[in-house]
């Protein structure tokens, strides 16, 4: 269980039913049993006031210590009070951006417990009645009575224990690189079920109210970010799909290449790299090389491939914090030539982790788009969830597994994200994107990120990590294989030894 309902009660007073001398006692006994500044309770207790809560969401202990007392003009009223369980650091609940939280008046704000608010709040019931001289209560007949509808329970795609290892890697990872913050998300490649959703710094939902407000959102959904080179597997797959490159299709990348009146480089500031294959493109990360696919397929087909990949159009997840506005693309006769080439290697397009985490999975799931979702069933119905789509042809899906096999294998990722015993078992890409900073980008703060899956015979899970603004005093120490990669190896090895995988 993730979050459950406990018994709580709520405190209240009618101050103009408690006499002048008995003030002093109720305002004492107040104070010491809820723990409430004295000013504050003596201001209630001597006020003409007919009704007032003083406190709400009291547990059993204190109601009891209440009760034993009967002080006048205190009453108590029975309710019920969500509680989640302890994160990776007790401190924090865990899951609580996934999960969000219920208020004080029992309605669910952010993640979760917002988007089904309806289902998991119920139906308040009601009844009019009338009571005799002696305070009996006479119900005038079921014509007056509405029935209370309990609400739903809920079953999440959540590995708690997973859930608990993602939720320690990414603050590892936060406070390891110095960095602001940071996000992971751990999918089933074959259903889209989010099998873990963490992000750094977080909150306890059980104590909301003294939280920081800033740290109430889901980073995976509602924060967007510019990809970079992760982007590349898309760019390269609708390529290779469309018939307009192999993988050993050859060019000629002297490091850059001008665009619309643009120079663009690649990562290294322009080495010239001479003649490449597309494998070779994909594990050093070359700008060049996905601006000539994408021209090589032609603006129309690359295109229509963001949009096959799940970009320009909310990911759909249950939870709430997407933006459609902000994740929609501008009608392709609005595009220059060099938004298209910058968007090849994933700058200048906004995404969200859940996006692109969809994107990415196409591939490990043999070329099928699954809407990632987190609910499983509601009141023991599954879910209802849309079929798979086809976005590229299996053969081209097991080409770009092989390319994102050999990133792994060959590229600056080997250093940093190989599980021992699974050598050409695992497919991933990093990415290292500049911020926007005034009118340009920054050329120190970046996002660093690493998406990967395995085995690659028949992935088990995609996970995607990002680490906003790593600051380890330079470049190659803020890149993605180095920030984000650890983090990924991490919840990995983890996922391994807990769910039995064998090479």
């Amino acid at each position: 269980p993730m979050a459950l309902d406990n018994v709580a009660y709520s405190v209240f007073l009618s101050p103009n039913q408690i006499q002048p001398s008995d003030r002093q006692r109720v305002a004492t006994a107040l104070t010491r049993i809820l723990g409430l500044p004295p000013d504050q309770v003596a201001q209630t207790v001597n006020s003409s006031l007919k009704f007032a809560y003083i406190a709400r969401n009291q547990g059993q202990d204190k109601a009891t210590q209440l009760q034993d007392l009967a002080l006048p003009g205190v009453g108590l009223e029975q309710d019920q009070q969500r509680a989640y369980m302890p994160g990776a650091d007790p401190t924090n609940s865990l899951a609580a951006n996934l999960l969000g939280y219920v208020n004080q008046d029992g309605k669910g704000l952010y993640g979760v417990e917002q988007y089904y608010n309806a289902e998991l709040a119920g139906k308040p019931g009601s009844v009019s009645t009338f009571r005799d001289l002696a305070g009996n209560q006479i119900v005038l007949g079921n014509q007056k009575q509405t029935n209370a509808v309990n609400g739903t329970d809920l079953v999440l795609t959540i590995d708690s224990s997973i859930q608990l290892a993602a939720e320690k890697a990414i603050a590892d990872g936060v406070r390891n690189n110095h960095a602001v913050s940071g996000s992971v998300l751990v999918m089933d490649p074959h259903t889209g079920a989010i099998v873990a959703d963490a992000d750094y710094p977080t909150f306890n939902a059980n104590s909301y109210s003294s939280a920081n407000p800033a740290n109430f959102v889901d980073g995976t959904v509602s924060s967007l970010y510019e990809p970079g080179s992760v982007m590349k597997v898309a760019t390269l797959s609708g390529a290779i799909d469309s018939g307009s490159i192999t993988p050993q299709t050859t060019i000629t990348d002297p490091g850059g290449v001008s665009v619309g009146g643009w120079y663009i480089t690649d990562f290294n500031g322009g080495r010239n790299w001479g003649t490449v294959n597309y494998d070779q493109v994909l594990v050093n990360s070359l700008n060049v090389g996905a601006i000539k696919a994408e021209q090589a397929e032609g603006g129309s087909t690359f295109y229509k491939y963001l949009q096959g990949f799940g970009f320009g159009a909310p990911s759909g997840i249950d939870v709430v914090g997407e933006d459609p506005t902000a994740q929609s693309l501008a009608p392709l006769s609005q595009w220059h030539d060099s938004e298209l080439a910058t968007a090849a290697f994933g700058q200048g397009i906004s995404v969200n982790m859940m996006q692109m985490l969809g994107a990415v999975n196409v591939v490990a799931n043999g070329g099928n788009y699954v809407r990632p979702h987190v609910v499983q069933d509601v009141n023991g119905v599954p879910v209802s969830l849309p079929p798979a789509v086809q976005v590229i042809k299996p053969d081209t899906a097991k080409q770009m597994t092989q390319m994102m096999t050999d990133v792994v294998q060959q590229g600056a990722a080997r250093l940093t994200t190989k599980v021992p015993g699974f050598d050409n078992e695992i497919a991933g890409k990093t990415g290292t994107s500049q911020m926007p900073e005034g009118k340009g980008y920054s050329d120190t703060h970046v996002w660093a990120s690493f998406v990967g899956f395995m085995p690659t015979a028949n992935p088990r899970f995609i996970a995607l990590v990002l680490i906003r603004q790593p600051d380890n005093g330079n470049w190659d120490a803020n890149d993605g294989y180095y920030a984000a990669g650890p983090v990924w190896k991490s919840i990995a090895q983890q996922i391994v030894v807990r769910w039995g995988i064998t090479p």
